[in-house]
Parts: structure tokens; C-alpha cells; sequence
């Protein structure tokens, strides 16, 4: 699945060099439910499966994961925890933090709801995301039946966010100067 999320985001990245309105369509899809929005099915569709149904949580990845970018398409190499992490260190929020712990606690119902506000953070910041690694996660988080690996991917994006946390802190700590006693 790697190489087909991979795929999908350069094809994402390059629908916003060429068509702005394609990317607005995509926007505005994260106001239905992921998959529910006709006019983002020419965009999305070409990437779903012959064989997949309606409720497939690759497919509802891929539209999740596509109005997201749309909503701030800024791909980088940090996953959404790290990159998360790394803003909450700037910004010294705590509430930061309990949005990603409510985002930890997310269901398959409900995911899409704190990833918008998540993303939404992040792009008020100009913090980007690996959205390739995020297309690749949500297919278990959005499966009911795959509660072993979405537990994984939960612990997996807590260790991301805490350890961004613990880097950015002693990268602030050694690059700072050490204050001269005389």
C-alpha cells in the first residue's frame, strides 16, 4: 500500500500546481462525510479499487486523506505526531497536547473530526505532514475489525509526539548559549 499512497499524494501534490479548483472541491469534501461527496469522486475515485464497497477504509482513507491535503497541502517528511510535537514545543500549549490525546482517543466515526482540527493547527503554523504515512495509517484507524494494528498505530504516534517533544527540547538546549561567568 506504500507505493499506492505514494502515488496518490504526488498526484494530490500536482493537482495543486495545475488545478485550483480541484483542490477546492477536495477542500470543501471534508464538510460531508469521508467519500460522500460526489464532486470529488473524478479526483479520487481512479484510485479506489475495483472491488471496493462504499464503507472500504482504504477508500474513505483516500478521501479523508486528499480533502485534508487539500486543506494544507504541505507534504513533508514529519509525520502528523512528530510534526504536532514539534509545534506544541513552539507554542508552549498545553492544549495542543489535549487535542492530540482526544485525537489518540478517536475512533473510526469520529477520526476525521480532530485530523481537520489537527491539520488545521498545523497550517496555521506552516507545519507540514507526511501525508503519505498518513494515508498509510488510516485505513486501520477507519476499520472497526483492525483493533490490534490501530492500537499499534496509536502507540506508534504517541511515541512520535512525545519523542518530537524530547528533540526539540535538547536541540533548544545545545544550541543555545552557555552563559559566561566572570
Amino acid at each position: 500500500m506504500s507505493k499506492h499512497a505514494w502515488v496518490f499524494i504526488t498526484y494530490l501534490i500536482r493537482l495543486r500546481e495545475r488545478d485550483r479548483g480541484a483542490i477546492a472541491v477536495l477542500r470543501r469534501s471534508l464538510s460531508f462525510p469521508p467519500g460522500e461527496y460526489p464532486p470529488a469522486y473524478p479526483y479520487v475515485e481512479r484510485f479506489v479499487g475495483a472491488d471496493s464497497h462504499g464503507k472500504d477504509p482504504f477508500r474513505l482513507a483516500l478521501y479523508l486523506v486528499a480533502g485534508l491535503f487539500a486543506l494544507h497541502p504541505h507534504n513533508t517528511p514529519n509525520r502528523l505526531a512528530a510534526s504536532l510535537g514539534k509545534l506544541m514545543f513552539r507554542r508552549g500549549s498545553d492544549s495542543i497536547e489535549k487535542r492530540f490525546i482526544a485525537l489518540l482517543g478517536a475512533d473510526e466515526d469520529n477520526i476525521e473530526k480532530y485530523l481537520r482540527q489537527i491539520v488545521t493547527l498545523l497550517a496555521a503554523d506552516d507545519c507540514g505532514l507526511d501525508y503519505v504515512a498518513l494515508l498509510n495509517d488510516l485505513p486501520y484507524w477507519l476499520n472497526p475489525n483492525a483493533t490490534e494494528k490501530h492500537d499499534q498505530i496509536r502507540q506508534r504516534w504517541a511515541r512520535d509526539f512525545y519523542g518530537a517533544l524530547i528533540e526539540e527540547d535538547v536541540n533548544a538546549k545545545t544550541t543555545s548559549k552557555p552563559a559566561i561567568n566572570n
